[in-house]
Order: C-alpha cells, then sequence, then structure tokens
C-alpha cells in the first residue's frame, strides 16, 4: 500500500517519485500509451489510485483546444418533450465522449443571451439552442458564429434563417389535427396556441387556419387563444369555453397539459368528450393515456430530436462536415384516441 503524501494535489512527478520512473513513462501509462509495457501501466494506475491522483482534463483540453463539452440552452426544463430531447442529447453526446452544459432561458431573451454568453466563456466546442418566446434576432449567437463555433437549433428555431436546425413540420401537424376534428363532424373548431413570435406554435395555428379554409369553414379570431400553455391556462380557457353562447365542438391545442386540464374542467360541468366537443392536444405527453377519455395527440419524436440534433453537432466538431441541407424535418404521427373519435 503505497501511502498518499499530505498535500492538496497529486502530480505525475509525486507518482514517478514513489515508482522510481520517468514523469514522462507516468503520463503516457496514465493515457494508455501503446509503447509502455502493460506490466508498467498497472503499476502505475494502481499507485494513481492509491495515491488519488486526479486527471487534469481542464489542462489536457486546453492543450487540444477542445474541452469535450456541448452547450444546451433550453426554453424551460420542467416540460416532458425537453426531457426525453435532453435524454436523446446525451446518449449520443456521452458515447462521442463529451459532456452536456445544460441551462434554461426561463422563456426570456435576456436570460438566453446571458446563457449564450456563460457557454462562450466555457468555452464548449458546440451548442444546440431551442430559442425562448420572444427571441426575434441572431445577434447573440454572432459571438459563436464569429469563432466558427458550430450552433444548431431544435424544435423552436429562427424562421427562413441560413442556420442547421432540427424540426417537425409543425405547419402540417396542426393542418393534420384540425383536420381530423373536422373529418370528425366538428364545425366551430377553437385553437389553443402558444406566443405567435415563436415559430412551432405560429406554424400549428396556420396549419389550424388552412385547414379551416381547405374544408370552407370560415377562420373565427374569438376561437383562438393564446397563452402558456400550461395547466392554468388549461383551466382558465376551459372556463371560458363554458362562458360562451355557443360552445364549440372540437378544439386542437398546442400542447397536452394544457389539452389535458381542459379535458377535465370540462368534464367537471358535465361537457361529454368528445360527443359534445373533440380534443386533440400536441406532443404525446404520458399524461395523454392517463386522462379520460385517452387524449388524441400529434407524436413528436423528442428523443429521436435530440439524437439527432447531438450527433449533427458532433460531426460538425469534428470534422468540419458540410450538410447539404440546413433543416432536418422530422417525421410526426397523428395518433388518434377516445377524445376526438365521434365516428
Amino acid at each position: 500500500m503505497i501511502k498518499m503524501k499530505d498535500k492538496s494535489e497529486i502530480t505525475i512527478y509525486d507518482i514517478a517519485k514513489v515508482l522510481n520512473i520517468s514523469a514522462s513513462t507516468v503520463s503516457r501509462g496514465l493515457n494508455n500509451h501503446h509503447g509502455i509495457h502493460e506490466a508498467t501501466k498497472k503499476r502505475i494506475l494502481k499507485a494513481a489510485n492509491e495515491m488519488g491522483y486526479q486527471h487534469n482534463i481542464f489542462a489536457r483540453n486546453l492543450r487540444k483546444k477542445r474541452t469535450n463539452t456541448i452547450g444546451v440552452v433550453l426554453p424551460r426544463f420542467n416540460s416532458y418533450f425537453m426531457s426525453t430531447v435532453v435524454a436523446g442529447m446525451e446518449i449520443e453526446a456521452n458515447q462521442a465522449g463529451y459532456n452536456l452544459i445544460i441551462s434554461q432561458s426561463e422563456e426570456s431573451v435576456k436570460k438566453e443571451i446571458t446563457n449564450i454568453s456563460t457557454m462562450f466563456n466555457s468555452r464548449v466546442d458546440g451548442l444546440l439552442v431551442s430559442l425562448a418566446y420572444d427571441t426575434e434576432n441572431s445577434d447573440h449567437f454572432n459571438l459563436f458564429f464569429r469563432k466558427g463555433i458550430p450552433v444548431i437549433f431544435f424544435d423552436r428555431v429562427f424562421k427562413n434563417q441560413d442556420y442547421i436546425s432540427i424540426v417537425i413540420d409543425n405547419f402540417r401537424a396542426g393542418y393534420d389535427a384540425t383536420t381530423h376534428l373536422i373529418e370528425q363532424g366538428c364545425k366551430r373548431i377553437m385553437h389553443l396556441g402558444g406566443n405567435l413570435k415563436c415559430s412551432v406554435y405560429a406554424d400549428r395555428f396556420y396549419g389550424y387556419k388552412q385547414a379551416l379554409a381547405d374544408r370552407g369553414i370560415t377562420f373565427d379570431k374569438r376561437l383562438v387563444v393564446i397563452n402558456m400553455l400550461n395547466e392554468r391556462a388549461g383551466i382558465d380557457t376551459a372556463d371560458r369555453i363554458l362562458g360562451m353562447d355557443m360552445l364549440p365542438d372540437g378544439i386542437f391545442a398546442s400542447n397536452d397539459v394544457s389539452a389535458v386540464a381542459i379535458i377535465c374542467r370540462l368534464k367537471q360541468a358535465g361537457i361529454r368528450i368528445p360527443d359534445d366537443i373533440a380534443v386533440v392536444g400536441f406532443n404525446n405527453n404520458p399524461v395523454s393515456t392517463v386522462v379520460e377519455p385517452n387524449l388524441s395527440t400529434i407524436d413528436y419524436p423528442g428523443q429521436e430530436m435530440g439524437k439527432i440534433a447531438a450527433s449533427t453537432l458532433i460531426k460538425k466538431i469534428n470534422i468540419k462536415q458540410t450538410l447539404n441541407s440546413n433543416q432536418i424535418v422530422l417525421p410526426y404521427k397523428l395518433i388518434i384516441r377516445q377524445s376526438s373519435l365521434r365516428k
């Protein structure tokens, strides 16, 4: 048993002195160099463990001008969809030897700007970003663009900008959800959406409008509610519906949490789902299969989005790969359950 020195930091020179070998041999042994005999490597690793040696990864990465970290900026953590995206990112990042540094903008561009600056100063090798509600321009990303540090946007992205982004066709998904309600006999369809400055919610709203137009149903702005898409917002929307002289006969909500809250509140008031009001949500959150009746929804491939975003970024970091397309569009699926099935 090697006695540890009474000092705060064990170095390769301490190990070399104990084993009576050179510091360069210790260094190469710790880095599994092919020129060091296996028996010597084992002696070095055993001594390092017993003496409490810690690899100075930070210093090594600075020499390589690489930190093996990826910055991730999310709008918020408390989202099932975002948690699945991060899970996918972690799978790809860990397999490639990268770690994630994750922060949230809390739906504020000011906080997002601070997060981007912090990520830059932390020397992340690349950045994965889903934009805050109120982000309107990309000026704060110029820190990364000027340095040639790759940035990939996912889910909430800049519209009509020449950046790499990972998305689904939210317009078509909104169109399909609304068309399904129309096919079930709904003619007075409410849309519950998020901030229309945000690309995903704007696209779902325009898909909803186009589906109405294509089926000859007049758009009524009084049937559009824009809010934070949380449980409280769903309850408030249901109360608003209950106060209407003419109730909607269908609802397309831009997420499942708000849709489920609406269903629960309407049922408490004696509204039959889907006979009186049919409901479709978005994201295929597990809560959609717990509510009664089960919620029809758009299946949004969060984990797949995270995996593709991370793997694409890592390719850009490692080989400066040029992609043929600036936008990768993933498939989605309309899942029809009892909450909307009237025929």
